[in-house]
């Protein structure tokens, strides 16, 4: 699939990249990324769309494109396991879409698809892409597109501690450091904190407990939100803050939107999680996922079933 997609993107003038609603660093590592490495290589007409986020924007800013431009272009979609979670409904006017993906499976909507789930982030995908196959078509890479797509790869391996960090992963990484990429500045801008949110950070943190299986929740009201004038998307920084806890097996965090439901999102250290947000209108990865809530009632069904998955995973490894 790695040659289809060097072919496909070949065979237009018009591209257009998307990637999955509520960016993370990976979504727009990825994005960015062969973006940056389509402008630098050829003549073609390359946008990249979805909604700006605002923590993400020291990395790049979205493209407006109107719906004719659609209607002649390769979509390629980034990072997106879903067709419901694709940040751009008209992708689907396009004459040809490709899905570039490393989550699991669970919707075929392009017409060419490139998934695997062995790589870190997508960011990696699109890393050893070039590496492996258009660089030996004489394609080069510059800055600006290793910037963007090493920050995809930090973001996804958590500063490469998870358990998707591998050789590979490190070997992709070595390539894009050989472009001259200013390290310190990149992580001071991913992990930077404004004020407000450290300090509604620190109201979670005294809140926080663990169950007898090693499970941790963390609930952020909207009044909350409000207080500290962070936002949902911002919010989401926080999710690893309590990460080093010993004896945590796994978390929620749940994080009341305007409209009175939830935004969940799942953490583990071996439980499977993706499979508890498959129940809840979500998705992801077997160690981390994202998923909804629409009451307290669901929040606790949630974290019932962390509990019971904790139980179970504790009984199989001891």
């Amino acid at each position: 699939m790695q040659e289809k997609l060097l072919e496909t993107i070949e065979r237009f003038d018009t591209i257009i990249i998307c990637r999955h609603v509520r960016p993370d660093p990976d979504a727009f590592g990825s994005q960015l990324g062969l973006a940056e490495l389509i402008r630098e290589n050829t003549t073609k007409t390359v946008y990249t769309v979805g909604e700006d986020e605002k923590s993400l924007s020291f990395l790049a800013t979205m493209d407006e494109v109107d719906t004719e431009t659609f209607k002649d272009a390769l979509v390629i979609i980034c990072d997106t396991a879903n067709r419901g979670r694709i940040d751009e409904e008209r992708y689907a006017l396009a004459k040809e879409t490709f899905k570039v993906d490393h989550h699991p499976e669970i919707d075929d909507y392009a017409d060419a698809s490139w998934v695997d789930t062995s790589y870190s982030s997508t960011s990696e995908m699109i890393t050893r892409w070039f590496e492996e196959t258009a660089k030996p078509n004489g394609w080069k890479m510059n800055q600006t597109s290793a910037r963007v797509l090493y920050a995809g790869i930090v973001g996804d391996t958590g500063r490469f501690r998870h358990p998707n960090t591998t050789e590979h992963t490190f070997r992709a990484a070595g390539v894009l450091m050989e472009q001259g990429i200013d390290l310190p500045e990149l992580f001071r801008n991913l992990y930077r904190k404004p004020l407000p949110l450290l300090r509604l950070e620190g109201e979670l943190l005294r809140t926080v407990s663990l169950s007898e299986y090693g499970v941790a929740a963390i609930r952020v009201s909207d009044e909350q939100l409000k207080q500290y004038e962070v936002s949902v998307n911002e919010s989401s920084a926080l999710v690893n803050a309590i990460s080093d806890l010993e004896g945590l097996l796994t978390w929620g965090m749940f994080v009341e939107q305007e409209d009175g439901t939830y935004r969940v999102r799942l953490r583990s250290k071996g439980p499977i999680v993706n499979k508890i947000a498959e129940k809840h209108n979500g998705g992801g990865h077997p160690l981390a996922a994202g998923a909804s809530a629409n009451s307290e009632e669901e929040i606790d069904t949630i974290i019932s079933q962390l509990n019971e998955a904790a139980k179970q995973f504790s009984s199989r490894t001891q």
